[in-house]
């Protein structure tokens, strides 16, 4: 995508998503629930050190924005598959 306006905006749909799959898992509890709070927390610190990275290698914000939607793709695909 071209327009880093449009597709953070795509991006911001897609998470809703994983938003809902995410929250659903921590209101059942359980040792899933705490698995899960503890992935989300983890990814979200390795996914900005990443993009970090990205920046100071010259990358662009389409690149990290695409790095990002396959991030939000992977949680949909593992979220929905249990």
């Amino acid at each position: 995508m071209y327009n880093p306006f449009f597709a953070s905006m795509v991006l911001a749909l897609e998470a809703q998503r994983v938003i809902e799959l995410r929250l659903v898992r921590l209101a059942w509890g359980g040792r899933e629930g705490r698995a899960e709070m503890h992935s989300m927390v983890s990814e979200k610190v390795w996914a900005a050190v990443e993009a970090t990275g990205t920046m100071m290698l010259g990358g662009t914000p389409n690149q990290i924005i695409a790095r990002y939607r396959e991030h939000v793709a992977e949680n949909t695909k593992r979220l929905t598959a249990a």
